[in-house]
């Protein structure tokens, strides 16, 4: 599906062809991705389908085997002070020096980013009910993904990279975490790379999608694009049927006799005009969830 940008900026975020082996594993199979400025881009896959891979090439973590990465414009490996020090970053393991208090740690991380605000960074503790002279061994694990998301904040990041942010959290936590990301771009235009698995969380925040499946991205567009051009449609045909025919822009059928339903991509009126093709009428039909996009995509 082609994407159409909601900016002529360059984008924030630019992969071409890459692809990352472990062994014999392809971790990303020849990648091409363009992240715009501005907005909430959602990155979406099962376990080990490639995205915290192609994270870690972002951030510089991991060098391309082939293919190319920039980031701000800039290659994350070639120049990391020039690309990390405009990047926010929360990672699942949220890995914080247990020893420091929380206050220490605010300072300590301040000193790596120059455009660091102490105010912001004082707003975002109270708001996260963060008290300064806590150990941070002692936080519970939402407390750390609130800690966490209070650092990758504090210095007002170009760009946010959030690598599953809110798993294994309570609702609660979650709905904090969520509540920051929207706030931090309505507020500042800025952009927030999203990857998760907790597809109805990217539903409620993304401006745009990609889904990642087994190292290759399977769909990317705006997330009105995606949510007008796939549906659910039941048919129903004259005769029973022991299988249902195939029609153009199905991704998968189900049913048995002579109703079946099949989820399909494409514009509506052609996909009537499909479905009046193969000898059905269309007796109803409905908008899909991200979720059921996903399973859709990835089971084709």
């Amino acid at each position: 599906m082609t994407e159409s940008f909601p900016t002529p900026a360059p984008p924030i975020v630019e992969v071409q062809r890459l692809s990352r082996h472990f062994d014999t594993k392809a971790a990303l199979d020849d990648v091409t991705l363009a992240i715009p400025r501005g907005g909430v881009f959602g990155l979406i896959g099962g376990n080990g389908a490639g995205k915290t891979t192609l994270i870690k090439h972002l951030l510089g973590l991991l060098r391309a085997q082939s293919g190319s990465v920039r980031v701000l414009g800039l290659d994350p490996v070639a120049n990391p002070v020039g690309v990390l020090g405009r990047i926010g970053y929360l990672s699942e393991d949220r890995d914080l020096p247990d020893w420091m208090r929380v206050g220490e740690l605010m300072n300590y991380t301040s000193a790596f980013f120059p455009n660091w605000d102490d105010r912001f960074a004082a707003e975002l503790r109270e708001a996260f009910d963060l008290d300064g002279r806590a150990k941070v061994k002692g936080l519970s694990r939402g407390q750390r993904a609130r800690m966490g998301l209070l650092l990758a904040l504090a210095h007002r990041p170009e760009l946010l990279v959030l690598d599953e942010p809110s798993s294994g959290l309570d609702p609660v936590v979650r709905r904090d975490i969520l509540g920051a990301i929207i706030r931090t771009i309505a507020d500042e235009g800025r952009t927030v790379l999203f990857s998760s698995h907790l597809l109805d969380e990217v539903e409620r925040v993304a401006d745009r999608v990609a889904i990642i499946h087994q190292g290759r991205i399977v769909l990317t567009a705006s997330m009105d694009e995606i949510k007008e051009s796939h549906r659910r449609m039941t048919l129903r045909f004259e005769q029973p049927l022991e299988e249902a025919p195939p029609m153009v822009g199905t991704l998968s059928r189900e049913g048995r006799g002579v109703e079946w339903t099949y989820v399909c991509s494409g514009p509506e009126d052609q996909l009537r005009l499909a479905a009046s093709a193969i000898g059905a009428t269309v007796v109803e039909e409905a908008p899909l969830t991200l979720d059921e996009i996903f399973v859709s995509r990835v089971r084709t």
